[in-house]
């Protein structure tokens, strides 16, 4: 089977617009978290989220193109373009027939489909939907879009596993490459649920911190003191490439991917299984998937959302499956300082894998300060400040309600 590398990175997140400013964020331990501006919060449970800064969809589409796209499909194509020009790719010499995308959403064109509904009960009962309706809503048009924008002619399609969609996205686009159906792929995720109903739906489910008054801080994975996620926004890309595609135009390689898992906890819609039985079970299949030992990782970047059972069933899960290593890893949520951003949510997070082996960094897990008796305080949770250390290897994980499980491992790859 062949070998499959990363040679482009593209992200939009709430602590930056581009892939720089992200992982500076990250490294120095910032909170994206903030009052939410796209609506009047006052009457909602939650009033904050981590919303995207400075982001003016005029400075990188034209009115045509804005009223053509939900916000979510926007900012896919911004986090493309990004980690294409950043992987150095010739689209005029490459064999585009086989280069396809494949691209996550968990909910899709929800501020398209709310601002459509809104308008109709509002008006006098007469159908007045925009033509654009549909495609814009629609789950699967940022994958159909991209490959449109660049001619791929390849695989393209979308997945949907909640808040395991991007690394679902991820390790389709790896097993393609390796299966010899396609050399290149743009894969990755995005979301823009920081809206009416996203806010409002979240509340409803009990899932979201209220903790109105320390909105900053409110993200604390870990921490006995967590009340639930911080909704966040954007999108994040990679561009995967065959290895010796890549080695053959002198292409810089990130890392290489070195396997995935994928499983179900089969238990409940929206609680974790309370042993991480679904979790453990796709650690493992990942480890086995890449042909590596639980002692060849070096860095787990956890799901780590910050509810209450969700972080005590991961914590369980990884020392389950590495035994006394769990105790040498570095483990850390970068959640605590993006918020939760869905189904994006694994490929900006694969991306912090990635960047922790380019960089030799572990971002921090922040806003902690009270340790919770249920989860093992022996595990370096890389607690409030990056720790410097050479990582070999990478894993990270994603779990959506559904009880929808993904692994990805990242290692250095040998030239």
């Amino acid at each position: 089977m062949r070998r499959v590398v990363i040679t482009g990175l593209g992200a939009l997140t709430p602590l930056g617009n581009n892939l720089p400013e992200y992982w500076n964020g990250l490294i120095n331990g910032v909170s994206g978290a903030g009052i939410i501006t796209r609506f009047n919060s006052d009457k909602y449970k939650t009033k904050f989220a981590c919303e995207l800064k400075g982001y003016n969809s005029a400075d990188h589409f034209d009115r045509k193109e804005v009223n053509k796209l939900d916000p979510y499909a926007q900012y896919a194509l911004v986090a493309a373009a990004e980690a294409l020009k950043d992987s150095g790719l010739d689209l005029d010499k490459i064999n585009k027939e086989r280069a396809g995308v494949i691209w996550a959403s968990g909910i899709g064109g929800l501020e398209t489909f709310f601002l459509a509904i809104k308008q109709h009960i509002l008006g006098d009962g007469t159908p007045r939907f925009s033509p654009f309706f549909i495609p814009k809503m629609i789950g699967d048009i940022a994958a159909g879009t991209i490959s449109i924008k660049y001619g791929f002619r390849g695989p393209n399609f979308a997945t949907v596993s909640a808040c395991a969609s991007s690394t679902n996205a991820l390790i389709d686009a790896f097993y393609y490459i390796r299966w010899n159906k396609a050399d290149i792929f743009v894969t990755g995720g995005s979301e823009a649920c920081v809206n009416e109903p996203g806010i409002g739906g979240f509340n409803a489910l009990q899932a979201l911190s209220t903790n109105n008054e320390e909105y900053k801080t409110a993200s604390r994975p870990f921490d006995k003191t967590r009340d639930g996620f911080v909704l966040g926004e954007g999108a994040g890309a990679l561009i995967l490439e065959e290895y010796e595609h890549a080695r053959a135009r002198g292409a810089r390689i990130y890392a290489e991917v070195a396997g995935g898992g994928m499983t179900a906890d089969a238990y409940h819609v929206t609680a974790p299984h309370p042993d991480g039985l679904g979790a453990r079970n796709v650690m493992k299949l990942a480890l086995e998937d890449a042909e590596m030992k639980p002692e060849d990782i070096d860095y787990i970047n956890v799901h780590g959302t910050a509810t209450p059972l969700g972080d005590i069933s991961e914590a369980k899960a990884i020392v389950n499956v590495f035994g006394e290593h769990a105790y040498e890893l570095n483990i850390s949520s970068t959640k605590s300082m993006t918020g939760h951003l869905l189904g994006a949510a694994g490929a900006i997070e694969a991306i912090a894998a990635v960047l922790s082996i380019e960089h030799e960094i572990v971002p921090p897990t922040i806003n902690f300060n009270v340790p919770d008796p249920e989860i093992d305080q022996n595990l370096n949770l890389t607690l409030n400040r990056a720790q410097a250390r050479k990582v070999k290897a990478s894993l990270s994980n994603t779990f959506g309600f559904g009880g929808h499980n993904a692994s990805v491992i990242f290692k250095k790859a040998e030239i």
